[in-house]
């Protein structure tokens, strides 16, 4: 047996998949043997996908204050991102069991099915509710994207080779990220001059769906007429699929996610008190189903979605607790940190969402680079520990901004969170990949990607109900008279009033704002540090692994009759 290794004249999207032998024109073709083009067109199509789901994520977050300030809720602004996160959280896990029984064009069809009716329906909505309820749908699919692509990607390279994929993946992702904030910003200010209008003709405008539909439908035929290789699994009839999925799993764990929404929301957003039966009813509901929820996972479901098979073994372990401590970092940050320049330094949107962009350049770059290491060195540990303290960093740099701050500062002190986490990101993947059986490949993704999910909803989540009940401290401190609850409420409310206050409230405001923001971001670095505490006992292992130790034999003769050996070239 012999072993391949890496050299600096290396290409770095190694060709590592199969050449196709002369049977393979007579049936359906592995992963490892498509031809080179069929699966670049398939990259295409997903990593297409992957940028139109995170522009589609981060449009929101600038245009937040603006929306929910044009509804009179600006203190019920984060259910716009927790409940696409809520619906990613619980609905991301379900595509890796998918993915098995359907195939991975079936539930890679499915994610970008929903991705796109959730934002259309997005883009023509007229009020808080059906904006709430499309942002949710918009969930289902959005998470599913991620997690196809990771899996797909995954069945197309080696191991060693699959950190530097996902990297090349990230620009897309990065593009995606990078886009959706300013764009999302330049509709918010652009629709600002006609309020009315806009609220009649939908948030974003119908015409903003048309290209968006032109493009959903082109990476449907990418993936529909080159998504055709061969996965062990797939369930032979669409009531054998339907029979797989773990429906009480996902029920009960949406239950306990909203219940928590809920509870956060009437307490710290409402302001409502403990005894309040809308704040201590979903409290109790929360815990009730989240107890019910493992006992399902563990006693009821026949495949389920935790997987707890993974919660006996170290590694997943620790990179899921990674995933969520680092998944709150980023979205309570990517949520936070354009509405600071908003409400502080009183910025337009667009330049606010501009302010995230060096992150988002940052990210595809951080990814490429862990990915280009990984293939160069076979080692993710050191490469891990040596960038991953740098989100910690920028938490710190970030949560010293002042208004009198230089552009240094207020432009690229988060540059370090979208560079540092995203190396944390594919370095963590790799590993919980190393550490398992090639079998469970699909699976345990699905498992990183909700603990990852949770942190999501976690991070806008805490962060929304801590900004909140610090805001309303801090406005009551600096605001009195006999209207003093109704100024407070309206400022609560409506973030764009701040800069419409006479000078003295307007500092007032501001510097209210100020305050509870930084306890975000003082959040987020907490988290960040913690993730990074959390990696330490992570092991290091070679990654120009054998056939044997991958358990890639038992598979490549599932896959791939009559090739069983081919998988030890790796």
């Amino acid at each position: 047996m012999s072993t391949s290794t890496a050299s600096e004249s290396s290409p770095l999207l190694a060709d590592t998949h199969l050449k196709p032998s002369k049977d393979a024109e007579t049936r359906q073709l592995g992963p490892l043997e498509i031809p080179k083009a069929t699966r670049y067109s398939i990259l295409l199509g997903v990593w297409t996908a992957t940028f139109l789901s995170s522009a589609n994520m981060t449009l929101v977050p600038t245009m937040l204050p603006s929306i929910s300030s044009e509804f009179q809720k600006s203190h019920q602004a984060s259910w716009l991102g927790t409940a696409y996160l809520l619906a990613t959280c619980t609905f991301t896990p379900l595509y890796g069991r998918l993915s098995d029984v359907m195939g991975r064009k079936g539930a890679a069809q499915a994610a970008v099915l929903f991705g796109g009716l959730g934002t259309i329906a997005c883009g023509l909505s007229t009020n808080m509710e059906m904006l709430i309820a499309s942002r949710f749908l918009a969930g289902i699919g959005g998470g599913g994207i991620s997690t196809m692509a990771a899996i797909i990607v995954s069945d197309m390279y080696s191991l060693r080779s699959r950190g530097l994929a996902q990297g090349v993946a990230s620009v897309f992702n990065g593009l995606g990220f990078g886009v959706g904030g300013p764009l999302g910003g330049l509709i918010t200010d652009c629709s600002s001059t006609n309020a009315q209008v806009g609220l009649e003709n939908g948030i974003f405008g119908s015409s903003a769906a048309v290209p968006f539909i032109n493009l959903l439908i082109s990476v449907n035929l990418l993936i529909s007429v080159n998504l055709n290789y061969v996965t062990p699994g797939k369930g032979k009839s669409t009531v054998e699929v339907l029979k797989r999925i773990d429906y009480l799993g996902s029920t009960t764990l949406l239950i306990t996610v909203a219940s928590t929404l809920i509870f956060l929301s009437t307490r710290y957003n409402e302001g409502l008190p403990w005894t309040h039966v809308t704040v201590i009813i979903p409290l109790i509901l929360s815990v009730a189903f989240f107890i019910l929820f493992i006992l399902v996972e563990v006693f009821v479901a026949r495949e389920p979605i935790l997987a707890p098979f993974l919660l006996k073994q170290k590694v997943p372990v620790l990179v899921g607790i990674s995933n969520f401590l680092v998944s709150s970092c980023n979205f309570a940050m990517s949520y936070y940190f354009p509405m600071w320049f908003q409400t502080v330094m009183l910025t337009n949107a667009a330049i606010a969402g501009l302010h995230s962009l060096p992150s988002s350049v940052a990210m595809p770059v951080g990814s490429v680079f862990a990915g280009w290491m990984m293939h160069r060195t076979g080692k993710y540990k050191m490469i891990n520990l040596t960038f991953g303290i740098l989100p910690f960093i920028a938490g710190i740099l970030i949560a010293q901004i002042r208004e009198d701050s230089g552009p240094i500062q207020a432009w690229f002190s988060i540059t370090p969170i979208g560079f540092g986490n995203a190396v944390v990101m594919q370095t963590t993947l790799v590993a919980l990949l190393a550490h398992i059986q090639e079998s469970q490949m699909a699976v345990a993704t699905g498992f990183a990607r909700l603990f990852g999910s949770v942190g999501q909803v976690a991070g806008v989540a805490v962060s929304s109900a801590l900004f909140q009940f610090v805001l309303e401290g801090e406005l009551r401190k600096r605001i009195h008279g006999p209207d003093s609850e109704e100024m407070i409420k309206r400022i609560r409310q409506n973030t764009r009033l701040v800069e419409t206050l006479p000078v003295d409230q307007q500092r007032m405001a501001r510097d209210s704002y100020d305050v509870s923001l930084k306890v975000v971001f003082w959040f987020a670095a907490l988290s960040t540090l913690l993730a990074y505490i959390v990696r330490l006992p992570i092991p290091e292992k070679d990654l120009e692994r054998t056939a044997e130790e991958s358990g890639q034999d038992q598979i490549s003769q599932q896959r791939i009759p009559g090739l069983e050996d081919s998988e030890r070239r790796r």
